[in-house]
């Protein structure tokens, strides 16, 4: 029996969710992992950490834009997807090999090499394979069992360490379900149009709307506070938690995030983005300040949760609107702009992180982060709701 047009693209995503969800419970198994291997095994500082996480970023954000406009103008979203997937199993391999803080540095930048790769061009999947008016949901719905597979990794993580099992032991069984993930996107399907085929894109000739670029613009500025999720790890191990109980938490952050995704995702698109957006960041700066002012476990333990809810509010609503108000044949190379942005903003802010880390206290760059936040949600407030830029608005 043939499968109608809606079956087809609800399959689809859920195609692309799932490579996401074995790709990110392999990422998983050793991301929680990787700070305390290079503080506690190989003797790194918080500072070195900072660095490797922020240059590791600012590789793969470099690779987003280009990636998204080959992916645009040669129509290979899959293949691009497919390369980029792949280099999840290097890098653990790479990890295995580690003897230093520089082996782990190679290894990121292979592992986000892959990622610059990939993103935008399976962003674009999601978005080509999504029905008119239901896109906030369609990125929801990938954002969820991409966030399901992150909460098994941290699950078999917080395993692996309370049993006792050595970090390489994690390395090495990660590897399997970055196999099996990239097994699945042969039988993803990308539609290729013959009209669009043949269309000369030219970058230089790209336009974005002044909503658009306002809005990159304060997401630039909020990214220099939104520092990696290893300071968290970090903070969470200074306020007294055991190493098992940090992988926990990890955890707990996970299943927030994969529980409220599609929730919020459907919310964006029956409410508008505007909502949804300004509440997303409006919370990540009091979840900050809340890691900055507070110690005790119960309220580090809520704040868990509380971020896990920023990153479901932003995930899906986000990359719905930047679909939404991007011109139809540069979405993914709009959305390859939109994380460069991000990571440009996450190289700046692990080393500024790092830095306020070792040089003034451990709660600095919460302060800063938190602070970036909620101003950063008081412009995004004012952008999207000037009605001079709602006016002759294609998408919106």
């Amino acid at each position: 029996m043939q499968k109608s047009k809606k079956e087809i693209v609800i399959s689809n995503i859920v195609l692309i969710g799932m490579v996401s969800l074995l790709i990110d419970m392999s990422t998983e198994m050793v991301y929680p992992i990787i700070p305390l291997f290079l503080t506690a095994t190989l003797g790194a500082s918080p500072s070195i950490v900072g660095i490797i996480e922020g240059i590791a970023e600012s590789i793969a954000s470099l690779l987003k834009v280009f990636s998204g406009y080959i992916g645009d103008k040669y129509h290979n979203k899959k293949g691009l997807t497919f390369i980029g997937y792949s280099a999840s199993v290097i890098y653990k391999i790479l990890l295995l090999l580690a003897g230093s803080w520089v082996g782990v540095l190679i290894a990121r930048i292979i592992d986000r090499t892959g990622k610059g790769i990939r993103t935008a061009p399976r962003d674009a999947l999601v978005a080509q394979s999504s029905d008119k008016g239901k896109l906030g949901g369609s990125f929801g719905l990938h954002k969820m069992l991409d966030m399901a597979g992150s909460s098994v990794g941290a699950f078999l993580a917080f395993i692996i360490v309370t049993i006792g099992l050595k970090y390489r032991v994690a390395f090495m069984w990660s590897i399997i379900p970055a196999v099996l993930g990239i097994m699945i996107i042969p039988f993803i399907k990308e539609d290729r149009n013959k009209e669009q085929k043949s269309e000369k894109l030219i970058f230089r000739e790209l336009r974005l709307s002044l909503k658009l670029k306002l809005y990159l613009a304060v997401m630039f500025i909020f990214n220099l506070g939104n520092s990696s999720n290893t300071f968290l790890l970090l903070k969470a191990q200074n306020s007294g938690f055991s190493l098992q109980y940090v992988m926990l938490l990890y955890l707990v952050f996970n299943i927030s995030t994969s529980l409220l995704a599609i929730p919020s995702g459907k919310l964006s698109d029956k409410f508008g983005r505007r909502l949804i957006l300004v509440s997303g960041y409006a919370i990540y700066g009091l979840v900050y300040l809340g890691f900055a002012l507070f110690n005790a476990k119960i309220i580090i333990f809520i704040l868990f949760i509380a971020y896990g809810a920023y990153t479901a509010f932003i995930s899906g609503a986000e990359r719905a609107f930047i679909a939404e108000v991007s011109p139809d044949k540069y979405k993914g190379t709009v959305l390859g702009i939109y994380s460069m942005i991000q990571g440009i903003g996450l190289l700046l802010a692990s080393i500024i992180a790092g830095a306020m880390w070792d040089h003034i206290s451990p709660d600095a760059p919460f302060w800063f982060g938190g602070i970036l936040g909620l101003i950063s949600a008081a412009f995004i407030a004012v952008i999207l709701s000037l009605r001079r830029f709602r006016e002759n608005e294609e998408y919106m």
